[in-house]
């Protein structure tokens, strides 16, 4: 019998629930070009199945959500929609809190990043580093900070939200 993607994904596994956050874009002089809040559902719907979407929301009324669903393959979770790349926990990491990305956008193949993510050892709050590579070579950063405002995916799944339903946190 074949393990279950939270077995073979334990790290990546304790991030199942809702996250709320800030995404900041820095460029290479450290100056911040974009930020907005967030909310992430991270799914485990069945025993091999991740699902994230991804909500987004700029002060200014802008909104986006972003879809991605995956597979697991050779110990790996492989994104196969407007990305193309893969997230595993990192096994060096002896506390067992970092999961590594790295992904390509369909829609420009030459920008490829890589991503790292903490979750605490509480399991209520996380960090990640995106590095955004062009044409390879270091263009931008995204830092985001999150905390988990719930367990219970299915709770917020198909529901609307706003800019001012997004949990601030310092």
């Amino acid at each position: 019998m074949s393990k279950s993607l939270k077995e073979q994904l334990p790290v990546l596994a304790r991030h199942e629930g809702v996250w709320d956050g800030y995404y900041r874009y820095y460029n290479l002089a450290g100056e911040k070009t974009d930020e907005h809040r967030s909310r992430l559902l991270c799914r485990f719907p069945d025993d091999n199945t991740y699902h994230q979407t991804n909500l987004y929301f700029w002060a200014d009324g802008k909104t986006e959500v972003r879809d991605f669903p995956t597979k697991v393959e050779g110990g790996r979770m492989i994104f196969y929609t407007d990305i193309d790349g893969w997230a595993a926990d990192e096994p060096l990491d002896t506390h067992k809190r970092t999961v590594l990305l790295n992904w390509r956008r369909r829609d420009d193949p030459s920008i490829f990043l890589y991503e790292m993510i903490q979750i605490s050892d509480c399991g209520k709050h996380r960090a990640r580093v995106w590095q955004w590579f062009r044409d390879n070579k270091l263009f931008q950063r995204t830092l985001v900070d999150e905390q988990r405002i719930s367990d219970d995916w299915a709770g917020y799944d198909d529901k609307q939200f706003s800019y001012a339903d997004i949990a601030a946190f310092d």
